[in-house]
């Protein structure tokens, strides 16, 4: 899960959990809005957590490239 993915899962659990005030047969409309942030706030965790983990290897120093000049004889 990315972070875009996780930001719209937490708009439409938000949106589920306090707009909508329609009610379905057998589903809490409100408790599935709530579930979606918690999913979508763990996965913008993760997700940021696994970016700087991979940020971090990214940082280190090419190596110097080492340019010869040619001998002539």
């Amino acid at each position: 899960m990315y972070i875009g993915t996780s930001i719209f899962l937490i708009a439409v659990g938000a949106v589920l959990a306090w707009a909508v005030t329609a009610e379905v047969a057998g589903v809490d409309v409100q408790t599935a809005g709530v579930i979606l942030m918690v999913v979508g706030v763990v996965g913008l965790v993760v997700s940021l957590l696994l970016q700087t983990i991979w940020a971090d290897r990214r940082r280190r120093p090419a190596e110097p490239e080492v340019v010869r000049e040619r001998e002539y004889r």
